[in-house]
């Protein structure tokens, strides 16, 4: 248990801020920025992508959507955009960096609530999240997991609103934060995506189930961006993603497939 705690908190650390593979010299280097909950899918993708193309090396920069979106409208080089959501994708269409024809949706994602093993607050339903004297953890506003979660919080009576919003204790920079700080007990609960309870942690919180017809669908866009060192190989890392062997990577994760299929 001592080295499961070790090894979260030092993920915690890692995930503070961006986390950037670096490149081999001399080789054909292709930049992918990600969301945070693609983390381990995409580092996957990465080996897999570079094992069927000799001399390409991909660097994953991952971090939440809101802040890659923003560091593209900046100008920051990149060869594609994986977000976890349509809204921060747009941000980098209206940017001009992204043509919108070129957005395809590539994996689903479903939100969970999760608590440390032992549930302190005994939470067994969405509106127990509002009890008195439950401290939960979220992304910070404007973080994709975060929309989804004010989504499916909007549709409770307002009451319920209130109370559960007076329990912020915390709020993360992006959604591995939340489920690191959760795993740690740091708080009583955190809503996440069910792609977050990777092996690291799995034995370490408790999944509480958000019912489908409160539960809401997160749809993941993906797409080159027009200036691209290599269109060329940034849509065939695009196409591998899409492609069953990059499907089952996903699927191995805990994504499922895209919600137009």
């Amino acid at each position: 248990m001592k080295l499961k705690l070790y090894f979260v908190t030092l993920l915690v650390v890692l995930l503070a801020g961006c986390s950037i593979t670096t490149s081999d010299p001399g080789s054909e280097k292709l930049v992918v920025f990600a969301a945070s909950s693609l983390t381990d899918a995409f580092s996957n993708l990465e080996i897999a992508f570079e094992a069927q193309n000799d001399g390409v090396d991909v660097v994953m920069n991952f971090a939440s959507s809101s802040q890659l979106a923003a560091q593209l409208k900046e100008g920051i080089t990149a060869d594609v955009y994986a977000s976890a959501n349509p809204i921060q994708m747009q941000v980098v269409i209206d940017s001009g960096r992204i043509d919108a024809d070129e957005v395809v949706l590539f994996v689903s994602n479903r939100l969970v609530i999760i608590t440390p093993a032992d549930n302190p607050a005994h939470i067994a339903t969405l509106e127990d999240l509002a009890n008195d004297g439950v401290a939960l953890v979220l992304a910070v506003g404007g973080v994709p997991v975060r929309a989804y979660t004010d989504q499916i919080v909007a549709g409770l009576p307002l009451e319920i609103q209130k109370r559960f919003y007076a329990n912020l204790v915390s709020e993360e920079d992006n959604v591995r934060q939340v489920s690191a700080k959760i795993a740690l007990g740091e708080a009583d609960a955190g809503v996440v995506y069910t792609s977050d309870v990777t092996p690291d942690i799995a034995g370490l919180v408790q999944q509480i189930l958000i019912p489908e017809e409160q539960n809401v669908v997160a749809a993941y866009p993906i797409a080159p961006l027009v200036d691209a060192a290599d269109p060329a190989l940034a849509h065939s890392f695009i196409d591998f993603v899409l492609s069953a062997e990059g499907q089952e990577i996903l699927s191995a994760w805990g994504f499922n497939a895209p919600p137009n299929d």
